[in-house]
């Protein structure tokens, strides 16, 4: 695929994703919404096929090679690895997904239960890549990038098309942003059809590389440290999508890591949804105070919902931490920096 992207592009890889992903649900929370001051619509990819957004992107580029090969390799700590494998599956190729070596036994299991075969190697996503793109070279396998891609991209962008179909007047789209594939294609779309509405990224304190690219308008590396969000702890942005954040992207903000497990819990308690730390930053940004729209209408992509069960358990008791009575109202906002 021609890297200029443009909505056909996007519009290609909606058919190919027709009748094999879940067009997730856009769903309003009167609760959450009073406790905000905004209209708050969830995009539910926590629902998606394997858990995430992944699934889109990964299905989009892999159902593009033929059908016989030597099958496709990738690196990931978790998603993308389950989207690979999925998608690999259904089109009949065989599957190597590399995985650091710091990976929880559930995200190898869950790779490995799609049928991929898994490596582990390296410390994090950049040093499993480096072992991905060797088994590449030895094998002839197709290297399946997590994001920095124009059919990842493309296939991630089709969530835009689903959110202005059904909230056709939205005013905001707040957007999880690690290496950039989701919220670079979601922006295209958006941009495109709807220029006013406004599209947020939103990234961890914890590995902010693509805050600081965006500020200084420049691709920056980031030492990436221990987050609840570790579904976007990316030290480097893809440069692909950091030229379309460029481009679409409004305004990028970043988000604690109380902020998170605040988000967290109140999805699991008012929303009756499980979500991860990725996929929650959305909401933690308008818990935090990061952004406005005052009474406006907003949705938050919850592009997630693969957490651990120990890494929930984190969460609620970081939030219990907060002073009494600020796990479910609104002055949330005043009580976390």
């Amino acid at each position: 695929m021609d890297e200029n992207l443009t909505l056909a592009h996007v519009q290609e890889a909606r058919r190919t994703l027709a009748g094999v992903i879940h067009q997730t649900p856009l769903e309003s929370s009167r609760t959450i919404s009073a406790l905000l001051g905004r209209r708050i619509y969830f995009k539910m990819e926590n629902l998606q096929r394997t858990g995430s957004f992944k699934f889109r992107g990964a299905y989009n580029k892999i159902s593009r090679l033929p059908s016989g090969g030597p099958g496709v390799v990738a690196a990931s700590a978790g998603n993308h690895a389950q989207g690979v494998a999925l998608a690999a599956g259904r089109r009949g190729l065989s599957a190597v997904v590399v995985m650091p070596r710091t990976t929880p036994r559930g995200k190898i299991r869950a790779a490995a239960g799609y049928g991929a075969r898994v490596v582990l190697a390296g410390r994090d996503y950049w040093e499993a890549w480096v072992a991905a793109e060797r088994i590449a070279a030895e094998t002839g396998a197709q290297p399946i990038p997590a994001f920095d891609d124009p059919e990842i991209i493309a296939g991630q962008g089709t969530i835009g098309f689903e959110i202005l179909e059904r909230l056709p007047d939205v005013d905001a789209v707040l957007v999880p942003m690690g290496g950039g594939g989701l919220i670079s294609g979601v922006a295209l779309v958006v941009k495109t059809l709807k220029p006013d509405t406004r599209v947020v990224g939103v990234a961890v304190r914890a590995a902010p590389a693509l805050f600081l690219s965006h500020r200084a308008g420049v691709v920056c590396d980031v030492p990436v440290t221990a987050t609840l969000a570790d579904g976007i702890a990316v030290k480097r942005p893809g440069e692909l999508n950091f030229r379309y954040i460029r481009r679409f992207v409004d305004d990028v903000v970043l988000v604690n890591e109380r902020e998170i497990a605040a988000a967290i819990r109140l999805l699991l308690a008012r929303a009756k949804t499980v979500v991860e730390g990725a996929g929650a930053v959305g909401l933690a940004a308008l818990l935090g105070d990061r952004v406005g729209f005052q009474g406006r209408r907003v949705v938050v992509i919850l592009s997630g919902g693969n957490i651990e069960a120990a890494t929930l358990a984190r969460a609620a008791l970081a939030v219990k931490k907060l002073p009494r009575g600020q796990d479910s109202s609104i002055r949330y906002r005043s009580s976390l920096p």
